[in-house]
């Protein structure tokens, strides 16, 4: 199959919304792709989890302009039903959503702190072998003094699955660092069909949270758990560390922000002149401008003075010390 006709391949793309942050991102990034992308033919779908049991409250979005603008912007609210995470691990909606999109229709699934800033239709998807954001840091495992390492806990997880361990080493990179092994940010996957990636992802995560193997049994999952469990789902579709080329999705056609500060400091002028294009028109900023952090950064010159802060091309190693220096400038918010 050429490049070419898999670019032509049809697919769905899904985010979550919910009453609260989620909404207003998922706002931008629908806004985004249709700014960036206006030939993209799948469907958007905005996943939303419906009030049950393992929610405190309603998690629904319920403003009227939102609502209207999500239409305006040919994006589908798709309820689903929360039944193994909610309120405790909301990061578990990515995997509980991925049973309502379409059964055998390939999907490509993205954080809400996402813009699209070049045409996501363009990008030549293998469906077949599915891949994730390498847009990463070594958050986990946490390595114990005297308890095992890093290649006997990855290790440990594959074993538990009957997966195969040896191929997914990056052999470039030393032993017992953390690059070495299959890791990634959960912030874009995608495969051809949703129900058989959910049904894997849930199973894997599921039986990580429950019963870790003994050399992962003292690690915190809390927030990794998806992150953990999903390079083992990648590999054992037959994906891997990444199957798309350079500068797509977390170069030039998708930007996974995280926050608003943080995009401000260290994202490209292309993300951000983005950011104002879409949340520009009345329609759209009317609702954006509920949202504290939105209202102050991209309507207010904050998002400006967070930018003088750093130089894009010599930025701090580490995300932590970009948001230490915001937090001190009494700038940080979400």
């Amino acid at each position: 199959m050429t490049s070419k006709t898999q670019n032509a391949v049809s697919f769905n793309i899904v985010i979550v919304g919910q009453s609260g942050r989620l909404m207003y991102e998922a706002l931008l990034f629908a806004a985004s792709l249709r700014a960036s992308d206006p030939e993209f033919k799948g469907r958007l779908f905005i996943a939303e989890p419906q009030p049950g049991a393992l929610w405190n409250g309603d998690p629904r979005m319920k403003q009227s302009d939102a609502l209207e603008a999500f239409k305006r912007l040919d994006a589908e609210i798709l309820p689903f039903e929360s039944h193994h995470f909610g309120q405790a691990y909301p990061y578990g909606n990515k995997i509980e959503a991925l049973f309502a999109l379409p059964k055998g229709e390939p999907f490509v699934f993205f954080d809400s702190d996402t813009l699209i800033t070049g045409p996501v239709s363009e990008v030549p998807f293998d469906f077949d072998r599915p891949c994730a954001s390498q847009k990463v840091e070594g958050t986990w495992p946490q390595i114990e003094l005297y308890g095992p390492g890093y290649g006997a806990i990855w290790k440990s997880l594959y074993d538990k699955f009957g997966l195969e361990f040896e191929s997914t080493l990056d052999l470039d990179q030393p032993d017992e660092y953390w690059r070495r092994y299959l890791y990634f940010n959960a912030g874009f996957f995608f495969y051809k069909c949703p129900h058989e990636f959910g049904q894997r992802f849930l199973e894997y995560a599921l039986a990580i949270r429950d019963d870790p193997p003994q050399a992962a049994a003292l690690q915190t999952y809390d927030p990794w758990l998806d992150q953990v469990a999903l390079p083992l789902v990648i590999h054992s579709f037959g994906g891997a560390r990444t199957t798309l080329p350079q500068n797509t999705l977390d170069g030039a056609i998708s930007c996974h922000y995280r926050t608003f500060p943080l995009l401000f400091a260290r994202e490209s002028d292309h993300a951000v002149e983005v950011l104002r294009e879409v949340s520009a028109p009345n329609w759209i900023k009317k609702v954006l401008k509920e949202y504290e952090p939105i209202k102050r950064l991209v309507y207010q010159p904050k998002g400006e003075k967070i930018r003088a802060m750093f130089d894009r091309d010599h930025l701090p190693r580490r995300e932590q010390m970009i948001r230490n220096q915001i937090k001190k400038a009494g700038l940080w918010m979400r």
